[in-house]
C-alpha cells in the first residue's frame, strides 16, 4: 500500500484545482462522509465504485467523497473507466466490445473538444447498456484521453 501523502497532494494541487469543500457540506456531514469512508477502505484502498455507492448513499457530490479520501490520505483505485489502478499494467491485448460506430463519432467529437470526461463515459455507457470500461477502451486504443474525475481524482 502507498498512503496519499503530503508530496502527492502538493503535486495534485498544481493539476487540479478543487474547492475546500466541495459541495458545500457542514461539519457533521463532513465527520460522517469521512467514517462512512474509513468502514468502506479494503487493503488500505477506496475502490472507485464504492466511493460512487458513498456519495449514493450519502446524497453528497461524488467529488466531495474524493475530496473526504484525499483529507484522510487514502488512495482511490479500480477507476472504472480505467484510468488508474493499483497495478498500472494497460493490457496489450485489448479488445474492445462491439460498440456502434455512431457511439465511437460522439466519443471522438468529445474527445476533440476535450469534453471526454469521466461523467459523459459513464453516461454514455448507460445509454447504450455497456459497462463503462467498455468506451474506456475504446479510448484507450485511439490514446484518447479521460478527463475530469468525477471523484476529482484526475
Amino acid at each position: 500500500m502507498r498512503d496519499f501523502n503530503e508530496a502527492d497532494k502538493k503535486k495534485k494541487q498544481k493539476r487540479i484545482q478543487l474547492e475546500e469543500n466541495p459541495g458545500n457540506l457542514s461539519q457533521d456531514q463532513l465527520a460522517q462522509l469521512a467514517e462512512k469512508v474509513k468502514a468502506s477502505i479494503k487493503g488500505g484502498y477506496l475502490s472507485c465504485p464504492v466511493a460512487w455507492k458513498i456519495a449514493d448513499e450519502e446524497k453528497v457530490p461524488r467529488i466531495a467523497v474524493g475530496n473526504v479520501t484525499d483529507r484522510l490520505g487514502v488512495r482511490v483505485t479500480n477507476c472504472q473507466v480505467g484510468c488508474f489502478k493499483v497495478d498500472k499494467t494497460i493490457p496489450q491485448n485489448i479488445v474492445p466490445r462491439k460498440i456502434d460506430e455512431a457511439i465511437i463519432a460522439s466519443m471522438e467529437k468529445l474527445n476533440e473538444s476535450r469534453e471526454l470526461t469521466c461523467a459523459k463515459v459513464v453516461e454514455l455507457a448507460a445509454q447504450i447498456q455497456v459497462a463503462p470500461m467498455d468506451l474506456a477502451d475504446i479510448a484507450n486504443l485511439r490514446k484518447w484521453k479521460i478527463r475530469q474525475c468525477q471523484l476529482g481524482c484526475f
